[in-house]
């Protein structure tokens, strides 16, 4: 039930729609435009670097808050559980922004809410994820392929850091966790098919953060 309970209160915190809220208040559906995905990428494109970082940060920021109200509602009554309950937590947000109830399910597809696991989660997994990202994207333009390599940089760090006993969980716990991880894992993959199938052709956007680099 505490299970539940957690993943409703990250999906609560998740249905704060950044970039849908600022489309509106800029007389727009941000999912109208663009690829029709209410995340950081299409209202950078679509809106601006303005919109592109306050999403970035609104949806990241999101999922930091549902998982510190997590610490702070059970930290001290499930001690030895309390880093499983932040993950579903974290679940949670990125189910609440990726299938909003409010908006006929259709959100984005969670990566810059899985940033905020991320943060939250571990600062090695940070660091290595933040390093990889900025080489993949610098290097190719493509923020699809470095968001998928922050996924596997997630995957790979909660398997490797468990393993080795520094995440202090009783084994059930952190096998349950590693579960939860790789469905958000499967579930990024889902999200990102059809920019799978274009990387895959040749054909995926790039995305550049000046103008300069357009040219």
């Amino acid at each position: 039930m505490i299970r539940v309970i957690c993943l409703l209160i990250g999906y609560c915190f998740g249905l704060f729609q950044t970039s849908y809220i600022y489309g509106r208040l800029h007389g727009i559906d941000i999912r109208d435009y663009g690829s029709g995905n209410a995340g950081t990428t299409n209202a950078l494109r679509t809106l601006g670097r303005k919109a592109g970082v306050i999403t970035f940060f609104g949806d990241c920021f999101k999922c930091v808050f549902a998982v510190l109200a997590v610490h702070l509602l059970f930290g001290k009554t499930y001690p030895d559980m309390i880093r499983l309950l932040a993950v579903y937590a974290a679940a949670g947000t990125i189910l609440g922004h990726n299938f909003p109830c409010y908006l006929k399910f259709r959100g984005g597809k969670g990566i810059a809410a899985t940033a905020g696991l991320i943060v939250s989660f571990d600062w090695r997994i940070t660091l290595i994820a933040l390093v990889l990202f900025a080489a993949v994207f610098l290097t190719t333009h493509y923020v699809s392929l470095g968001s998928l390599v922050v996924y596997g940089v997630l995957m790979i760090g909660t398997l490797v850091l468990g393993q080795m006993g520094l995440f202090a969980m009783p084994a059930d716990y952190l096998y349950e966790m590693y579960i939860v991880v790789a469905f958000l894992t499967v579930l990024a993959v889902w999200k990102h098919r059809e920019n799978i199938q274009r990387l895959i052709a040749g054909t995926e956007r790039k995305t550049y953060l000046s103008s300069k680099g357009r040219k």
